[in-house]
């Protein structure tokens, strides 16, 4: 009979330094049998939403979180039953690399049949990245602790004996855990003047709702009435996610970055025209081509005479930064808020890599599906802010950038050309920058290249 054990696996820091994640939903239930690099979870970053592989083949035996709940980094969020072979093809082995499977033991390899914290460091051996501080604490059972046991009896009787057992040891190591709740009914608590230790809660996990915080203080009818005509008027909702982190990167690059913008408005007919060109063109063919694709080639060759624009500000080391490479932010508007992806390298893509480039980045921010990596290292961004009718604004820099360009709506207006008034297509630049790193000059220079080539795309020939 093959020997068997359980195996944690904890939360990882999923990229720069990322201290929490909300599990969205499970894909496996206790009881079901994953493989190794299966995706179990789904959750969500301060950055982007992403799918977490098993590290483990083997058997789901707990399920530590509920969805809608903000786990820490380093907290178990899943127990697997593994058979005790060491091998990763059935045997539960970690994903190579995989920071959030490293198995520690205090005292060496347990006995076949034993019990592994994976991920779980030591007493006294270094902490593992992504993990948290290494903490002693000795104290009664918590209510999750309690519930995973109650869970894994009612679930899998036959592994309880095992299952039971690392529970009992996380219970004896953790730290009494806040009340698990949501942000308005813990709210409604402190209104209400209750503390939340005291109150049982009844929802999935042992979730205490909005209707357990009313029985316990004894008085549901009134909060309930007042609740109802609340809801009517306003809607609360927690700030988390994606939308907590873009509000504290803006504040952050609002007031350290000495922000100036400067306005251009320029005759692309020409652009349009060419844009109508290459559509038809049989190279093009199969291709999504769209006046930001132009608008982001003539940034790409107009940072070639402005590189200033491409640079950063390192405080730290008090150095400015000069890139020699482009990751082209794009900022998108997602159902979860505003995230900015970069395009890698963007300087070495042809027009027709530069275009599946964008459609493949709005297609994966707009699915929630973006990488962390994607929303990091960016140099300079463009902002489509054309797309919603607006003519002009001034955007805000994305924290470690120089500079960002906005892009207005294209329009119909008369126009001197020729010395004629003619109707002409029409569209305004916005350009911010760091004042610290781009003088006025350099910042000028750049935005009337970038004019002239959208104005005549023919002047890229001058420039490169």
């Amino acid at each position: 009979m093959t020997a068997t054990m359980i195996k944690e696996f904890r939360l990882p820091d999923l990229g720069e330094g990322l201290t929490e994640s909300e599990i969205l939903s499970w894909k496996v239930a206790v009881g079901d049998t994953v493989t190794l690099n299966q995706v179990i979870a789904e959750v969500e970053t301060a950055k982007a939403v992403v799918e977490l592989p098993s590290p483990f083949a083997g058997v789901v035996a707990v399920l530590h979180e509920q969805p809608g709940t903000v786990v820490e980094v380093g907290k178990p969020i899943v127990s697997f039953e593994v058979d005790d072979a060491g091998s990763s093809n059935g045997g539960g082995a970690p994903a190579a690399g995989d920071r959030s499977a490293v198995e520690t033991s205090a005292k060496g390899a347990p006995a076949a049949g034993g019990i592994e914290a994976v991920g779980a460091p030591a007493k006294r051996e270094p902490n593992l990245v992504g993990y948290g501080a290494v903490v002693e604490h000795s104290g009664r059972p918590t209510r999750r602790a309690r519930a995973q046991v109650q869970e894994v009896r009612s679930a899998r009787p036959e592994t309880a004996a095992i299952a039971e057992p690392v529970v009992a040891r996380q219970a004896e190591t953790e730290i009494p855990e806040r009340p698990r709740s949501t942000p308005p009914v813990r709210k409604l608590a402190r209104d209400l003047g209750i503390d939340l230790q005291l109150v049982s809660g009844t929802g999935p996990g042992g979730l205490i709702t909005r209707a357990d915080v009313q029985n316990f203080s004894g008085a549901v009818e009134a909060p309930a009435e007042v609740a109802a005509g609340q809801s009517e008027r306003e809607t609360r909702t927690p700030i988390k996610g994606v939308r907590k982190f873009t509000a504290a990167a803006m504040v952050q690059s609002a007031f350290t970055a000495p922000h100036v913008t400067e306005f251009l408005t320029i005759d692309v007919t020409a652009t349009m025209e060419l844009l109508n060109r290459l559509k038809g063109s049989r190279a093009f063919e199969g291709y999504k081509l769209t006046p930001l694709t132009i608008a982001a080639k003539a940034v790409l060759v107009a940072l070639r005479n402005n590189p200033t624009l491409n640079s950063r500000w390192d405080e730290a080391n008090q150095e400015i930064v000069q890139f020699n490479y482009v990751n082209l932010g794009i900022a998108a508007a997602t159902p979860r808020g505003l995230t900015v992806p970069n395009i890698k390298d963007a300087e070495r893509l042809s027009l027709r890599e530069l275009s599946t480039a964008l459609t493949e980045l709005t297609d994966t921010a707009r699915s929630g599906k973006t990488s962390p990596s994607d929303l990091s290292g960016g140099t300079i961004s463009i902002t489509n802010i054309g797309v919603f009718g607006i003519d002009a604004g001034t955007p805000i820099l994305n924290p470690g950038e120089a500079a960002i360009v906005a892009l207005g709506a294209v329009r119909k207006a008369p126009w001197v050309h020729n010395d004629q008034i003619a109707v002409r297509q029409v569209m305004s630049l916005s350009l911010s920058f760091d004042h610290r790193l781009v003088d006025g000059e350099q910042g000028s220079r750049f935005l009337a290249d970038l004019g002239a080539i959208l104005a005549d795309p023919a002047m890229v020939m001058t420039m490169i």
